[in-house]
């Protein structure tokens, strides 16, 4: 294998010291930077020096145990996984409840090292006040594991619970970190892509409301103001095909940008819901996009993930299942479509495409409606990195005229309007949509042609 980065070395030397004196380490490395490169290799070295027996990996999907297993296999040049004469093995966290008591006993009987990916997942400081997850390392392991080792790119919870095996300052409260590699180190040090996040917003929008014998018309100038002041949702906005196709089309024409100096770059699409997910790949499909789906009820879902990992398929469409730790290297451009709002989840798909290939690749792509919260969360993301610009850009979309049938389907009407423009290659967004809300009138919203791209440039 390769050579370990200048953070990974730093970080292995400081563990080492640590555990003269502690058996808890943690550490906070922003996601897509080489966590578990680094914890195999502390594992080596543990096991080198005689000072483990077993090494116990936990993690929050199937997708990165397997991830987990093939790169402690490399780097201890041992066999790792369920199978005869393994040094140890890693397990989903959901497995933890189902483990015999032979299994537990492995941490009392046996000199081990217990490893916990996004360990933010697991809560507690006490069997009362945490999950599951974290009642399982409280009893089982926090006491009879010779060490452990926390990890996690984004150490928070929006529960705020405790994180499992976490220490806190005190009065503060504050998470105390053995060791912390952020996001701009790990630009700066060529580790992770350098993310461009673009909120993409509409500056003339329409919404009709019709009543029996009355109708009303009000204007707004962008997505915020039409989610704070009329009954449409985030996820109205999200299921509508006009908006679909705008913010499709922005990543189609960034991925064949990204294509021309690295033609095996793919992108992501993270879909709310299984029915999302399908609408969203019609729309590919209709754009000539290559593309695969994987959701919770896809037949051998992880086998299409792994194909996709290494052949040249542009499009992966995901509902929570490309998330935190999986390594897909090739991801350089990501639509977030998810109703999830948390900082957490944000957090964590912009990781998926800050993987690094080679040296060509030193930027990645996500692109977000610019909702309040998650126009926050990018804020936040662009101060981590005091070098950051804002720009405002205002971009045509329209080149091409598509029109789409109206559908019927649970009193909800969707129809497109035509609009002719050669000028890009996208696809018409002054289209209408009828959306039935919870009050006794229809509400009917239209959009400009012109979506604006709020560029947050991370450098």
């Amino acid at each position: 294998m390769t050579g370990l980065r200048k953070w990974q070395a730093e970080c292995l030397e400081q563990a080492k010291s640590h555990y003269l004196s502690r058996r808890d380490f943690f550490v906070q490395a922003t996601p897509a930077s080489g966590k578990t490169r680094f914890a195999a290799e502390l594992a080596k070295w543990l096991l080198d020096e005689q000072l483990i027996d077993f090494v116990i990996c936990f993690a929050p999907t199937r997708e990165v145990v397997a991830g987990m297993q093939r790169t402690f296999s490399a780097v201890l040049q041992q066999r790792f996984g369920n199978i005869i004469a393994s040094v140890g093995a890693a397990y989903t966290y959901q497995a933890m409840e189902y483990q015999p008591d032979d299994f537990w006993n492995i941490f009392k009987e046996s000199r081990t090292l217990a490893i916990f990916d996004e360990i933010h997942h697991c809560a507690g400081h006490d069997p009362l006040l945490s999950n599951t997850w974290g009642q399982q390392i409280i009893r089982n392991i926090q006491d009879q594991a010779s060490y452990t080792l926390g990890l996690s790119g984004t150490p928070w919870r929006s529960d705020d619970l405790p994180i499992a095996l976490a220490r806190y300052s005190d009065p503060e409260g504050r998470l105390i970190c053995d060791f912390r590699y952020d996001l701009q180190r790990a630009v700066n040090d060529g580790v992770c892509k350098a993310p461009r996040i673009t909120l993409i917003d509409n500056p003339l929008i329409r919404l009709v409301e019709e009543k029996e014998n009355s109708e009303s018309v009000r204007g707004f100038s962008c997505f915020s103001q039409l989610l704070s002041e009329s009954p449409v949702s985030y996820e109205d906005l999200l299921r509508h095909d006009g908006i679909l196709n705008a913010v499709l089309d922005i990543g189609i024409n960034q991925l064949k940008a990204v294509r021309q100096a690295t033609p095996e770059a793919g992108g992501l699409v993270v879909a709310t819901d299984i029915e999302h997910a399908h609408q969203i790949a019609e729309i590919l499909r209709a754009k000539h996009q290559s593309y695969v789906v994987v959701t919770s009820k896809t037949p051998k879902a992880q086998q299409l993930i792994d194909r996709f990992r290494h052949d040249n398929t542009s499009w992966i469409v995901a509902v929570s299942m490309i998330s935190e730790g999986t390594d897909i290297q090739r991801l350089s451009v990501c639509c977030y479509l998810s109703r999830i709002r948390t900082e957490l989840h944000y957090r964590q798909v912009l990781g998926r495409i800050l993987r690094k290939m080679g040296t060509e690749d030193k930027e990645a792509w996500l692109y977000v409606i610019a909702e309040p919260t998650l126009r926050k969360y990018s804020q936040r993301i662009a101060n981590d990195l005091p070098e950051d610009q804002s720009t405002l850009q205002a971009k045509k979309l329209h080149d091409r005229l598509t029109k789409s049938h109206a559908e019927h389907a649970n009193g909800n009407t969707i129809s497109e309007t035509e609009n002719k423009d050669h000028s890009l290659s996208t696809s018409d967004q002054n289209g209408k949509s009828e959306l039935q809300v919870n009050e006794p009138s229809l509400l009917t919203l239209s959009f400009s042609q012109y979506y604006r791209q709020y560029l947050l440039s991370l450098i």
